[in-house]
C-alpha cells in the first residue's frame, strides 16, 4: 500500500519560511517560560513529603487519586505495590508533614470505611536530592548531545553534520519543554526520560536523511548541492512521515487510554514526534545547506579579490 505518491517539492526555495516557523516556536517557548516564571518542578527536583499507606484489602490506584484530588492538596504522585500505596507531594503544597498525614488519614479512611488504613511511614524528601537529580539530568543531556555529535561527525566525516544534527535535537527538546511549561505540567524524572526519548527519535530520522544525501552526492557529483538535498528530502519524505505516524498513533493511544501516570510522557512524545519530523526535514538539512552556501560564496569572494589584486 502506497500512502504517499512520489513528490517533487522545492523545499530549499522555501527554507526561510521553515526557519521563520522554527524561530516563532522558539520565541513562543521563551515567552511561555517568562510568563510561567520557569518550569513547574516536581518533588524529584525540589523535595517534599512522602507517605506510605497500607490497606487491609487491595484498592485501585485511580480510587486513591480521586480521593486526593477532592482533598485539594494540590499536585501529587502515586505508586502502588500490592496493598501498599506510596504518595508523594511537593514541599510547598502543605505546611507540615503532620497536616499532610492528617489529610491522608481522615480522607482516605472516610472513603474506605470497611478497609483498614495504616500509615507506615512519613518522610521528608530534602531538596539536596533534587539538586543531585538536576545535575544528573544536565549531564545526561550534555553527554547524549556530545556523543551524537561525535558519532555523526565520524560517520559522515564532517563535524558540520554532527553539529547540525544536535542543533535540530536541541530545537526539538527546548520546544517540547516549552509545551510542558505551557500546559503547566510538572517537570520530573518522567519528563526528562521523555525528552531524551524525543532526542533519540529525532536523531534517528536525521541520520536516515543525511545518509540519503551522502549517497546521492556520490551518484550525482555534478548536480547542484541544493538540488541533491531537495531530491533526498523528497525521497525520504514518505518514509519519515509514515514511520513517525506510527509513533504518533502509539503516543496518542497512551495519552488517551494510558492513565494519568503515562499522560505527561505521552504528551511530550506527541509534541516531540511532530517536531522531530519538522527538524529532520526542514531544519538540520537547511543548516548544512546554508553553511555550505555561505562557504562557497566566501570562497568566490576571496578568489575574486585575489584576482583583482593581481591586476
Amino acid at each position: 500500500m502506497q500512502i504517499f505518491k512520489s513528490i517533487n517539492i522545492d523545499f530549499i526555495k522555501n527554507r526561510r519560511k521553515f526557519f521563520f516557523i522554527s524561530i516563532l516556536m522558539l520565541l513562543l517557548t521563551v515567552s511561555v517560560f517568562i510568563y510561567r516564571g520557569g518550569p513547574n518542578y516536581g518533588i524529584d527536583f525540589i523535595g517534599g513529603v512522602l507517605i506510605q499507606v497500607s490497606f487491609q484489602q487491595k484498592v485501585e490506584l485511580q480510587d486513591i487519586r480521586s480521593v486526593l484530588e477532592k482533598s485539594n492538596i494540590g499536585s501529587f504522585e502515586l505508586q502502588s505495590s500490592g496493598n501498599v500505596i506510596m504518595i508523594r507531594i511537593k514541599k510547598n503544597v502543605v505546611t507540615s508533614q503532620k497536616e499532610f498525614e492528617n489529610v491522608i488519614r481522615w480522607d482516605i479512611q472516610e472513603t474506605f470505611p470497611n478497609n483498614s488504613v495504616t500509615i507506615d511511614r512519613v518522610e521528608y524528601v530534602g531538596p539536596s536530592v533534587g539538586i543531585y537529580l538536576s545535575k544528573q539530568a544536565l549531564y545526561a543531556f550534555f553527554f547524549a548531545f556530545m556523543g551524537m555529535i561525535v558519532y555523526v561527525a565520524f560517520r559522515f566525516k564532517s563535524g558540520l553534520w554532527g553539529v547540525a544534527s544536535v542543533l535540530g535535537i536541541i530545537h526539538d527538546v527546548v520546544i517540547s519543554l516549552g509545551f510542558v511549561i505551557l500546559a503547566n505540567k510538572e517537570v520530573n524524572v518522567t519528563v526528562i526520560a521523555a525528552l531524551l526519548t524525543v532526542a533519540g527519535y529525532s536523531i534517528n530520522d536525521t541520520i536516515v536523511l543525511f545518509d540519503r544525501i551522502k549517497e546521492n552526492l556520490r551518484f550525482l557529483e555534478k548536480e547542484n548541492f541544493g538540488k541533491v538535498i531537495n531530491r533526498s528530502i523528497n525521497e525520504v519524505f514518505a518514509r519519515t512521515v509514515v514511520t513517525s505516524l506510527t509513533v504518533f498513533v502509539v503516543s496518542a493511544s497512551l495519552f488517551l487510554f494510558g492513565g494519568e501516570a503515562m499522560r505527561t510522557f505521552s504528551y511530550i512524545m506527541l509534541i516531540g514526534t511532530i517536531l522531530g519530523v519538522f527538524s529532520t526535514l526542514f531544519i538540520c538539512t537547511f543548516i548544512v545547506y546554508e553553511w555550505e552556501l555561505r562557504k562557497k560564496n566566501r570562497l568566490k569572494s576571496c578568489n575574486k579579490e585575489g584576482h583583482i589584486s593581481l591586476k
